[in-house]
């Protein structure tokens, strides 16, 4: 909305937002003062159930209308007529080009019906934590009291029961309240997947402190970074990732208060300048903390840091709302129970192990199985071991795990489903079909992100679905980008443009400030929360959640992922996907890893595809690459450039870093491992010296 100053006869824009810390909804404007004005209650527009419903008393009255129009026509003029009536109106809706739309209410109901039961039902019970003001500890403590004995972690040859997560819990937050710690203060965490690595952060948030979770594999200016950037008072660390720590004592010990774990024991090893957690615990009693603090349901309990694909890790604000939500959502529309075992290899720093698989021991009382890190070949041998009925994958984990050979045991498991991202379409059914998986709940969203979607028909590569048929009731959307710029493409009136559908565009998430759901928290940054909100989207003033994906929505809604802005180039006029030809040049090389990505080529326009293949060994068939991307890939597409890689370097997703190998390009003097080219004439693939990369740049060979 816009005000009027008559002091100075200035018209200032105000927005509103919420603090990405305290949940609190804040009017802005142009002038950079803030203040903080009552959320109130939300209009009708805003709320997605309430828009469902009048939608649907709005068409109850349109079928009341008809069938007393029916009504009437039969009573008068008889049934025959009544029909004829009928079909002549069916014909002229066909007529009208409407069968298409016809088709899609048909081969879509059921599977939006399913849905909108599901998301009801999650809508209904957030509603009701949120109502009871309760925090992720009061709902844990509930499933506690139901059933204190029952294994709640499992972990290597250990066996977690609630009462024993919950008692261990307690001592944390004892612990850290006799030290002084309370509501606000930040303690970050930098330990390896173990039990005691949830309930160090659940006891913590016992006393509404904040816990920054960090990835282990954070090293020196990084870690330091993360530190930092959750203005972190203490860091506990464990003692396996106690280098780490001294590397950066000199830039952090003055800063924070530093205490080691080792979760086995072997008290006598610790580091004297440390605080020694294993000892401090010893005689902490394991009641419930008294504070004075009042804690609610919109408090802030953690921070998760997103990989780090491209520059620092950034902290999203993860709050006890948020967190159910996240952990609800995948509950209710995979379909999981409270007797179902989940087994998780994620790293718990990251909210797909950390919030969706442990939110369902935490909110709905399943057992967890965890594991330190993940291993290709023991993934199925340890959902057999442990009894697992849900597994849970992301990234590359699919791809590493089919590349293991196959063996008699592939399907000797009691797996009911897998879930997870970043199942590719291209082995989606090679997978299936191997390993006996009867369901696959392929999910989409972001830490940070609002718009979270999932997969709930089976559909073949799809990450989820906008409905056909009603739409608004989810309020997420694929708005048109400039390919090259990857800004929002807008109409004469100044508002984005939403993709038909196949045509390609990225997702949005709608922000409602005052509904959990549907609001942006951000980054702890929040310069860095402001780049990931696109304004004016589809009315003056409204904004949304801006993801950064590239996404497609088919004729039936079903949404399939393409790439990442930025990732997606140009070359010889086309538009070409890295994540697809990714996918392609993986199977084609045996399921070793690859990134694919564009690099510039002096006087020549867009850039060339290069493909960096990690391959040690040095075992790739270029000349049977060459073939295989000729035969699934367009000429534009294939790689211009292939660079083998003698090492790798994986976020703690199993993505691919290719920020710097973008940079180093194909240039010999920049590039230790051995670069070829898809040279024109021979199409084969041919080193490049230092003498043909000098010919590739004056343009005396042409790719």
């Amino acid at each position: 909305m816009k005000e009027n100053n008559s002091a100075n006869g200035k018209v200032h824009e105000k927005h509103q937002s919420e603090d990405v810390e305290t949940g609190e909804l804040v009017s802005s404007d142009d002038t950079g003062k803030g203040k903080t004005v009552a959320t109130g209650r939300r209009s009708l527009k805003t709320r997605p159930v309430r828009v469902l419903l009048r939608r649907l008393a709005a068409m109850s009255l349109a079928l009341a209308v008809l069938v007393g129009l029916g009504a009437v026509v039969w009573y008068f003029l008889g049934w025959v007529s009544l029909v004829q009536l009928i079909l002549v109106a069916v014909v002229a809706y066909i007529a009208a080009g409407k069968y298409k739309w016809l088709y899609v209410v048909l081969r879509t109901a059921p599977r939006d019906l399913r849905a909108l039961y599901k998301y009801l039902r999650l809508i209904i019970q957030v509603k009701s934590f949120q109502r009871k003001n309760l925090t992720l500890a009061d709902v844990f403590r509930q499933n506690v009291k139901k059933h204190p004995n029952k294994p709640c972690i499992v972990f290597e040859d250990q066996e977690w029961t609630f009462g024993q997560v919950e008692e261990y819990s307690n001592k944390i937050a004892n612990l850290f309240k006799s030290h002084g710690y309370k509501k606000g203060d930040r303690v970050a965490l930098f330990l390896e997947n173990k039990p005691e690595f949830i309930c160090i952060w659940l006891g913590l948030s016992k006393l509404g402190v904040i816990t920054p979770l960090i990835n282990t594999n954070q090293r020196l200016n990084s870690l330091v970074h993360s530190i930092n950037i959750g203005k972190s008072q203490a860091v506990i660390f464990g003692i396996e990732l106690a280098d780490a720590v001294k590397e950066v004592l000199d830039k952090i010990e003055s800063k924070v208060a530093l205490y080691q774990i080792s979760c086995n024991n072997n008290v006598g090893i610790a580091d004297q300048k440390f605080h020694n957690l294993d000892v401090l615990l010893k005689d902490v009693p394991d009641a419930p903390p008294q504070i004075a603090d009042k804690l609610g349901h919109h408090d802030c309990i953690v921070y998760i840091y997103t990989s780090g694909t491209t520059g620092l890790p950034k902290a999203a604000v993860i709050s006890t709302s948020r967190y159910i939500f996240i952990a609800s959502a995948i509950h209710w529309m995979c379909g999981f129970t409270s007797n179902d075992r989940f087994y998780t290899p994620l790293p718990l720093y990251h909210t797909a192990g950390g919030c969706m698989t442990v939110g369902q021991m935490l909110i709905y009382g399943a057992t967890i199985v965890i594991r330190r890190k993940f291993s290709a070949s023991g993934f199925f041998a340890d959902c057999r071991k442990y009894n697992c009925t849900i597994a849970q994958y992301i990234g590359e984990m699919c791809r590493y795990i089919l590349a293991v050979p196959p063996t008699d045991s592939d399907a000797d498991h009691k797996l009911r489903m897998i879930f997870g991202n970043g199942l590719r379409p291209q082995i989606w059914t090679e997978f299936v079909d191997r390993f006996k998986i009867p369901r696959v709940g392929e999910f989409y969203g972001a830490t940070e992100g609002n718009a979270n979607i999932v997969n709930v028909d089976n559909t073949v590569g799809s990450i989820g679905f906008i409905s056909r048929i009603i739409p608004s009731v989810y309020p997420i959307s694929i708005i048109k980008v400039d390919p090259n710029t990857g800004e929002p493409v807008r109409d004469a009136r100044g508002l984005c443009m939403t993709c038909e559908p196949n045509e390609p565009g990225v997702f949005i998430g709608k922000i409602i400030p005052n509904n959990p759901s549907r609001a942006f928290l951000g980054y702890v940054d929040k310069e860095a929360s402001q780049k990931k909100i696109v304004r004016d989207v589809f009315t003056h003033g409204d904004s949304a959640f801006l993801s950064g994906d590239i996404l497609v929505a088919d004729e039936l809604g079903n949404l399939f992922f393409k790439d990442r802005t930025g990732d997606t180039f140009r070359w010889k006029g086309e538009n070409v996907s890295t994540s697809e030809v990714e996918a392609v040049m993986s199977n084609l090389v045996d399921y070793k890893d690859v990134v694919v990505y564009g690099v510039e080529i002096r006087g020549q326009e867009g850039r060339a595809g290069m493909a960096a293949v990690f391959d040690p060994e040095e075992a790739v068939d270029l000349n049977k690459l060459v073939g295989g991307v000729k035969k699934t890939l367009p000429s534009y597409a294939r790689p211009i450039f292939v660079r083998i890689l003698s090492k790798i370097d994986l976020t703690g997703t199993y993505k691919l870093k290719k920020n710097d190998l973008q940079k180093e390009g194909f240039d010999p003097s920049k590039v230790s491992d051995n670069v070829y080219y898809l040279e024109s004439s021979t199409g084969t693939y041919e080193k490049v010296t230092p003498e043909i990369y000098g010919k590739i740049n004056d343009g005396s060979i042409r790719v």
